[in-house]
């Protein structure tokens, strides 16, 4: 065949984004890894205790032309067990400390912890804000792991 390798599967690595409620920072990241790396990654969040995912992640995203207002909440044992996971990547301490083990699942674990905006108090502009430093904590830490991937490649 002509170009093409004949028996060879062609499957993307799967990213796993975990937090505890898969509401903000997890949320943030799938859609900021999506729109950073287009079309490489099969890209999913997922929590241990999910809940719908915060307006204020929606905003901070959206403020960035990145729509995430049709993602949902998932449980981790939606994919754990059920699926490889190439990079499982923690964005929340709590989560990673009681995570159910994901290894064998997770080809390997990174650990990105960053603090949870929902838990900022006050009025409505700087619990914005709070979503708003942590997307750009996260986007930072994203760009950073995509040039290393492309460096070892």
């Amino acid at each position: 065949m002509a170009g093409g390798r004949i028996g060879v599967i062609s499957e993307k690595p799967t990213v796993l984004f975990l937090c505890t409620c898969n509401s903000a920072r997890s949320q943030m990241a799938e859609g900021l890894l999506r729109h950073l790396a287009g079309e490489r990654f099969e890209v999913c969040s997922a929590g241990l205790e999910p809940k719908p995912v915060h307006p204020l992640a929606v905003a901070a995203m959206k403020a960035l032309g990145i729509d995430i207002s049709k993602q949902e909440s998932k449980d981790a044992k939606t994919y754990l067990g059920r699926k490889t996971i190439h990079h499982a990547i923690f964005v929340c301490a709590e989560a990673e400390k009681n995570c159910p083990r994901i290894y064998p699942f997770a080809l390997q674990v990174h650990s990105w912890p960053l603090p949870d905006p929902a838990a900022v108090k006050g009025c409505e502009e700087s619990r914005l804000r709070a979503f708003c430093q942590v997307r750009d904590q996260m986007e930072g830490r994203i760009t950073q792991w995509l040039n290393e991937l492309e460096t070892f490649k």
